[in-house]
This record gives structure tokens, sequence and C-alpha cells, in this order.
């Protein structure tokens, strides 16, 4: 079994990460913060918009059970590439749309699939997802690991996250662990 480490920023971790948890061949999907000046920030810091790091999700996976090509796809799925530092209601640079490479594999899977993306015309308008090299990651609180699944009945996680957890298990039912396809 080979375990590889993917980042990907795309608005909101506790939507990012509730969904690649669920994919067969997830060892683990982390919320962080990545991308920024600051040294060890706390989500208080994250959410200044200052520091310039971006929430994001640090998933080690199985590339024999599933590829990063596959992570991508399901990446694009969990979100709007198209926004530009924002996700919905949720705005500022925290919230940007990003994929941080480990490899220059890595890099230049994420630009082809950005191109085909575009080449396609998948999206009405343009992306804006960057491709940055991961410096360092900082994993998130405690508090933050699994917080939907934690905390259901939760506004945000109920109104915001739900949905979108319930069209991601539709579209992928075959892709998701025991247990989660209902």
């Amino acid at each position: 079994m080979a375990i590889s480490t993917a980042n990907f920023a795309g608005g909101c971790f506790w939507c990012i990460e509730a969904a690649f948890n669920a994919l067969k061949g997830v060892e683990s999907a982390v919320s962080g913060y990545t991308g920024g000046e600051t040294d060890s920030p706390t989500y208080e810091d994250i959410c200044t918009g200052t520091t310039g790091h971006a929430e994001v999700v640090q998933i080690k996976f199985d590339d024999a059970v599933i590829s990063y090509q596959e992570l991508l796809t399901v990446f694009f799925s969990l979100h709007d590439a198209t926004q530009l530092n924002r996700q919905g209601h949720d705005t500022g640079t925290q919230y940007r749309s990003a994929i941080f490479y480990h490899d220059l594999q890595q890099k230049q899977l994420a630009e082809e699939f950005l191109h085909l993306l575009e080449e396609k015309q998948i999206f009405s308008k343009s992306i804006k997802t960057t491709i940055d090299k991961l410096e360092k990651f900082y994993p998130a609180e405690d508090y933050h690991q699994g917080y939907f699944l934690k905390n259901p009945e939760q506004g945000y996680c109920s109104m915001v996250i739900q949905p979108k957890f319930n069209k991601f298990k539709e579209k992928y039912q075959a892709a998701l662990k025991e247990g989660l396809t209902s």
C-alpha cells in the first residue's frame, strides 16, 4: 500500500473534509491551514484574513485504491472553483480555491486537469483555482477535525454542509466507504 498526500482548499474545510473522509482509499482527511506567512496560525488568526493562509484539507490516500486525478475530480465537484476568495457567504482569502502540490508530478497533473476543465468548458465562468507548492501544513485545532459528523445539528452544518454532503454521497455512491451509501 502506497500512501500519498494531497492538499486542497475549497472554502470551509468542514465541507471538504467530510466528503474526502467518506471515500474508499482515503486513510484520513485533516482540516488545517497553509499558504500563508504566519507560523503556527490559529483559527482566530485565519479568520482575520491577514495571515495569507487558506483553510485546507490534507488527504492521506492509498493511490492503489483512489488516484490523485480522482481526488481532483471530487474536489472540483465539492466547491465553486469560479469564485475568487469566497464560497457562498464565506468570504476572504482563507476561503480561496487552491491546489497545494507536494511534488512536480502533482503539479503537472493539476495543471493538466485545470486545462482540461477549461478546454471542455465545464464551468461557465473562468476558474480561479490556483496551483501552489505546499510549503507548510498546520493542522487545525482538534475541535475542527470531523466537525460536520460531530455537529450535524449545528446551524451551518445542517443548512450548508448537509445538502452538499447529500449531493456528494448521491454522486459518488460507488466510491463511498461501507456504511455511508444511504
